[in-house]
C-alpha cells in the first residue's frame, strides 16, 4: 500500500481491513470511500519520507530478515527435509525437526491438496488464490466459479474441469463439503493413492475418526455421502461407500482454514497432507499462517533438532478443562499437554481481586451475572443495538470491577466486545482505555509470540491513535510489528502494512516530542477539515480458526 494523492492512508487501511475481516462492507463505496490520515496533508515532505520508506521494506533494501539475516526466499524455503514422520508418544503419528530452528523461521511450505472457497463468498473470493476482489471475473460455462483474471482461471482449470461439467450435469452447485470432496476424488482419479510430490503422507492414510462420529455426525455424514453419489459424474471413477466416507471424515478432522490476503477473515477450507501430521500442544511451538496461496508452518520460539512440531487447534484463552472437552468433541482426543495436566494459567482465568478478597458466594454471582450479561450483548449485537451492547458492558464491569482481576476471562471478553463496539461508534477515547486493560490481561496470558495476541495488539494500537495517544499507540503497533513477523512474516500482506504504520506514527512520535502543542493543534485543524467516515459494523463473527469444523 502506498500514499495516494498526497496523502496517507496506511492506518485507517488497516482499521479499515480489521472490520472487514469481521463483517464489514465489501466494497469501497460501502464503506464510503477511500479515509486519508488526519493531519499527514499538513506535514510538508510528509509523504515523500514514506514514500522513500517503501523501497526498503522486507524483499527490496531490507532484503534480509530483520531476527536473523536470512533473506526472504531463505525464510520461505522450508522443505520437507526439515522434517520427519515419528511416533508420538500417547499421540500416534507426528512430525519432528530434523534441524534446529528459531522464531520466524519457516519450517515447511506447502500447497493445499485440494481447497474451495465457503458457499457464503462464491461471488467474491477467487476460486485459485483465495484473494477477496471487488470485481471478479466468472466461469462462462457453469456460472459458478470466479477469478481475478485469465491467469487465475488458466491456473484453475485442471482442477475445475471436472467440477465444471459435473454441476452443468447435477443442475445446481452442492456445498463446500461436497466440492472439496469431489475436488479430492478427482485428483485421486488422476494422481493415484500413493504419495503425491513433496508430500510425507497420503490422503488415505490420514485420520478420518468415522468411528468416533456420534449419531447426529453420522446422520449429516449419509446425506452428504448421498448427495455426493448424485453429484458425482457416472464417467469418473467410481469410488466404494467406504472411500467416500473416509474423505468426508478427512475433511471433518483435517479440514484447514484458508483466510484472505491479510488473514482476517476465513474464506475457504482445504486439505494439507503434511500439516495434517502436526499435533496439537496447548502451548505449541509453531503457528501455521496461509500467506500467498499456501501454508506456512513458522516456529515461535527455538525448536531443537528432534524436537516434535506442534500448533494449537483452538484459542488458549479457556480454562484447561474447556479446552479439552472441546478438543474430544471436535477432534476425538483427549489433550495430555502440560497446560491441560497442571492447569497452567487457570488461576489467572478466574483471577479474582486480593485486597479484599471476595467471597465465594459474591464471586459465584458475578460469575453468573457475567454469563447472562454476555448473553443479552449476543442477543443485542445481532440485533444492531450497538449502544445497548456498551450499556451492558460497563454496567457488568462496572460490577466485576471489585471482584475479578483483569486477567479473569470474563473481564477480558467484555473489554474485547466493548473496545471493539466504541471504535465502531467513533468513542475512540473511551475505547482506548478498554482496549489497554484488554491488552495488559492478554499479555500474561497467551504466549509472546502468539497470532492472536499480535492482532489484539494492533487494534489496540489503532484505536489509540485514533484516540490520539500517540506514545502508547506507536508502542503497541511496534509490539505488534514484532510479533507479527515471526507469526505472519515480513512478505505477509498485514505486516507490510503495519510496517507501513509504523513508520508512520513513529514520523508522528516524533513531533509530537518536539512540539506537543503544534501536534495537537494540527491534528484538530485536520480532522476538523476531515469528514467523519463511519466504520463498518461489529460482527458476532469470531476471528479465523485454524481447523475448519463443519458447522
Amino acid at each position: 500500500m502506498r500514499p495516494s494523492s498526497g496523502r496517507c492512508s496506511f492506518t485507517f487501511s488497516l482499521q479499515q481491513q480489521w472490520w472487514r475481516g469481521r463483517g464489514g462492507p465489501r466494497s469501497r463505496e460501502e464503506w464510503g470511500g477511500e479515509v486519508a490520515c488526519p493531519f499527514i496533508d499538513l506535514l510538508s515532505g510528509t509523504t515523500e519520507v514514506l514514500n522513500s520508506t517503501k523501497d526498503k521494506r522486507p524483499g527490496s533494501v531490507r532484503a534480509s530478515h530483520p531476527l536473523h539475516g536470512l533473506t526472504e526466499s531463505e525464510m520461505t524455503r522450508g522443505s520437507m527435509e526439515n522434517v520427519e514422520v515419528f511416533t508420538s508418544e500417547g499421540k500416534g503419528r507426528g512430525l519432528k525437526a530434523t534441524k534446529e530452528f528459531w522464531a520466524a523461521d519457516v519450517v515447511f511450505a506447502e500447497r493445499a491438496y485440494s481447497a474451495v472457497v465457503f458457499d457464503s463468498l462464491v461471488n467474491f473470493v477467487c476460486h485459485t488464490c483465495f484473494k477477496r476482489q471487488e470485481k471478479l471475473h466468472r466461469c462462462g460455462q457453469c456460472k459458478f466459479a470466479h477469478y481475478c483474471d485469465r491467469t487465475c482461471q488458466k491456473d484453475a482449470w485442471l482442477n475445475h474441469k471436472n467440477e465444471c461439467s459435473a454441476i452443468k450435469r447435477y443442475g445446481k452447485v452442492p456445498n463446500e463439503n461436497i466440492r472439496l470432496a469431489a475436488r479430492i476424488m478427482w485428483r485421486v482419479e488422476r494422481e493415484g493413492t500413493g504419495l503425491t510430490e513433496g508430500c510425507l503422507v497420503s490422503v488415505d492414510d490420514l485420520q478420518n475418526h468415522v468411528e468416533h462420529f456420534g449419531e447426529e455426525e453420522q446422520k449429516e455424514l449419509r446425506v452428504d455421502v448421498d448427495t455426493f453419489l448424485q453429484y458425482w459424474p457416472p464417467q469418473s471413477q467410481q469410488f466404494s461407500m467406504q472411500y467416500i466416507s473416509h474423505i468426508f471424515g478427512v475433511i471433518n478432522c483435517n479440514g484447514f482454514t484458508l483466510s484472505d490476503q491479510r488473514g482476517l477473515q476465513a474464506v475457504g477450507v482445504g486439505i494439507f497432507p503434511n500439516l495434517g501430521l502436526v499435533n496439537h500442544d496447548c502451548w505449541p511451538n509453531c503457528t501455521v499462517i496461509f500467506n500467498n496461496g499456501k501454508i506456512e508452518l513458522r516456529a515461535l520460539g527455538k525448536i531443537s533438532e528432534g524436537e516434535e512440531l506442534t500448533v494449537s487447534y483452538i484459542d488458549f484463552l479457556h480454562l484447561s478443562e474447556e479446552r479439552r472437552q472441546q478438543l474430544r468433541k471436535q477432534y476425538y482426543f483427549d489433550c495430555s499437554c502440560e497446560h491441560c495436566q497442571k492447569g497452567l494459567k487457570d488461576d489467572l482465568f478466574q483471577a479474582v481481586k486480593e485486597d479484599p478478597k471476595p467471597s465465594p458466594e459474591v464471586v459465584k454471582e458475578t460469575v453468573q451475572l457475567s454469563k447472562d450479561t454476555l448473553e443479552k450483548i449476543d442477543k443485542a449485537r445481532s440485533e444492531g443495538l450497538y449502544h445497548e451492547v456498551v450499556k451492558l458492558c460497563r454496567e457488568c464491569l462496572g460490577k466485576q470491577e471489585p471482584v475479578f482481576a483483569d486477567t479473569n476471562l470474563y473481564v477480558l471478553r467484555l473489554l474485547s466486545i466493548v473496545s471493539e463496539v466504541l471504535s465502531y461508534l467513533q468513542a475512540f477515547e473511551e475505547a482506548s482505555h478498554y482496549a489497554r486493560r484488554m491488552v495488559d490481561g492478554y499479555m500474561k496470558l497467551y504466549h509472546p509470540n502468539n497470532a492472536q495476541l499480535g492482532m489484539a495488539v494492533m487494534r489496540a494500537g489503532l484505536t489509540n491513535w485514533h484516540a490520539g495517544h500517540i506514545e502508547v499507540g506507536h508502542g503497541m503497533i511496534c509490539k505488534a510489528y514484532a510479533i507479527l513477523l515471526v507469526t505472519h512474516g515480513p512478505s505477509h500482506p498485514i505486516t507490510k502494512d503495519l510496517e507501513a504504520m509504523r513508520v508512520q506514527t513513529e514520523m508522528e512520535l516524533r513531533m509530537f516530542r518536539q512540539n506537543e502543542f503544534m501536534y495537537h493543534k494540527m491534528r484538530e485543524a485536520a480532522l476538523n477539515n476531515q469528514p467523519m467516515q463511519v466504520m463498518a459494523e461489529p460482527s458476532n463473527e469470531p476471528a479465523p480458526a485454524l481447523f475448519h469444523k463443519k458447522q
